[in-house]
């Protein structure tokens, strides 16, 4: 049976659900919308949430001791956010979750999805696939920023995520890729008058 409710029938699109599964997975989701400039989660706080973008842009990033940015992920329509490393340890977050525009959100607890994973096994099937597809794309990345230059990796960057690149400012793709945004400035120049 399908959901009228978003969250159940975009973010488990793949998913069929019994009406007592839908009762079960609806009240543990709360639906938040937060504007632009929003900070989810600051560095040090106690991490209780992890996110699903219904619409929208979030980032994820790290900052350093000399206070630099340095960004980690960025999240979109369907994508699953939080500082994980927190986030299943029940401890305090390393990362910053800002929205970089308007976005609507489901977030859930992790004890209240321990409780979906045992009530309703297929939803932690369906986590473990996210999970793997999300570490092989992590990996990917760590890979690529060891073994392509600055302009590489941007061209890869814009490849890979084109839906992303129209909602980001140049720092924020810098930072995701490394780099200043003066050499950021200096790849996209050269790559026009290419």
């Amino acid at each position: 049976m399908q959901s009228d409710n978003l969250l159940i029938t975009v973010a488990f699109n793949d998913l069929i659900f019994t009406q007592a599964e839908i009762k079960i997975i609806e009240p543990l989701f709360q639906k938040i919308n937060v504007t632009k400039g929003t900070i989810l989660l600051h560095a040090d706080d106690l991490v209780e949430f992890q996110y699903y973008i219904l619409d929208g842009c979030l980032r994820t990033y790290h900052t350093d001791t000399h206070g630099k940015e340095h960004t980690i992920q960025f999240g979109i329509n369907d994508w699953w956010v939080s500082d994980y490393t927190a986030f299943v340890n029940s401890g305090k977050a390393i990362l910053t979750i800002e929205a970089l525009q308007d976005s609507t959100l489901y977030k859930i607890s992790y004890e209240d999805m321990n409780y979906l994973y045992s009530e309703i096994p297929k939803i932690d099937r369906y986590f473990r696939i996210k999970l793997e597809r999300s570490f092989a794309a992590f990996q990917k990345r760590i890979v690529v920023n060891l073994s392509q230059s600055a302009k590489e990796r941007y061209l890869t960057f814009i490849s890979t995520h084109p839906e992303i690149v129209k909602n980001l400012k140049n720092y924020h793709i810098a930072s995701y890729l490394g780099i200043t945004t003066e050499s950021l400035s200096r790849i996209k120049k050269e790559l026009h008058n290419f």
